[in-house]
């Protein structure tokens, strides 16, 4: 007993201070607050999404010709019914924060977030046989670029370029129906897994290819065209993030058109950058305008020196002695 009454009385005030911490209006807590969306309930549903586009790859669940359609059936009804009660949160969320547009002009619909909700879910739920024929063309891209690559197979099961690019194209979907939280909750997601950042606005063409990964990151609106190839460590960001919220709704990151090289290290900044198609971009590059069509951007220095150390310079001299040179 006295050892229980000890605890008490250390803990007791570290609640007392915890407790004045909630109250200092700072937002990190909700209690009575908002219902956010759930974070664990919104993975899961991004899990079955992941075995429904690589049905026997990904979900851990084995696939026959004879379950399939059940499995897939069963996947996609879960999706829907667990997936449209988050978004309704998402969508009250909005209403009140007061960053619902409805609410904003006047003409709120927090009533119908049901509907705005079921809407959203079933339209992500439509575009997966698009989603799917294009990643299609992700997979192909990466084993074509990559001669290390042994198998299609190795690509879907083990590249994190994939699951960051089929997180982005999900995420995607509900981005354009205006759900808010969840589409960037899955990106970070795939983010803290992979290393690979991309907003769920971005807009990305087929055939993409991220080789090796860590550290890319892509701003939400960034443009990207067809058969587009980029390395570990390319930024393609806006070029004055310190004006903030003042930017928001505006082009601030780069274009890059068909047919783009950019290998590791590169920077591209700025909404009204351009990288023309066919072009490649060297490392380590710094891009703050935009560059033609087939176009090579390179970066060199006439300060490089390749030099060996005086104890290797001797033992090559005695080395070149005695074999009488």
């Amino acid at each position: 007993m006295r050892g229980n009454t000890s605890k008490k009385k250390g803990i007791n005030p570290v609640v007392e201070v915890l407790m004045e911490s909630y109250a200092d209006g700072l937002a990190i807590n909700q209690v009575e607050g908002l219902d956010l969306p759930g974070r664990e309930s919104i993975l899961g549903s991004l899990d079955r999404l992941g075995s429904v586009l690589f049905p026997g790859f990904w979900g851990g669940h084995p696939v026959t010709g004879a379950n399939l359609e059940y499995h897939v059936g069963e996947l996609v009804n879960h999706v829907y019914l667990n997936l449209v009660p988050e978004v309704v949160r998402a969508f009250r969320y909005n209403c009140k924060t007061g960053a619902c547009k409805y609410c904003q002009t006047r003409r709120c619909r927090k009533c119908d977030q049901e509907h705005l909700a079921e809407d959203a879910v079933r339209h992500l739920i439509e575009a997966l046989p698009g989603i799917r024929e294009i990643l299609k063309q992700d997979v192909m891209a990466g084993f074509d670029g990559d001669p290390a690559a042994a198998s299609i197979e190795e690509i879907i099961i083990a590249y994190p370029y994939l699951f960051a690019v089929a997180t982005y194209r999900l995420a995607h979907e509900l981005y354009v129906k205006e759900v808010p939280l969840i589409p960037r909750l899955w990106t970070e997601h795939a983010h803290t897994l992979t290393g690979i950042d991309i907003h769920p606005g971005a807009q990305i063409g087929p055939s993409f290819f991220i080789d090796h990964g860590t550290g890319v990151v892509i701003g939400e609106t960034t443009i990207i065209g067809e058969h587009v190839q980029l390395y570990q460590g390319v930024t393609l960001g806006a070029l004055t993030p310190a004006e903030g919220q003042s930017l928001r709704g505006k082009k601030r990151h780069p274009t890059i058109e068909d047919h783009v090289v950019i290998y590791s290290g590169a920077t591209i900044l700025g909404g009204k950058t351009v990288i023309g198609r066919g072009s490649v971009i060297g490392g380590n590059v710094w891009i703050t305008e935009s560059v033609p069509p087939e176009t090579r951007v390179l970066l060199t220095s006439s300060d490089l020196v390749h030099s060996r150390p005086a104890s290797i310079e001797r033992v090559a001299a005695r080395s070149a002695k005695a074999r009488g040179v």
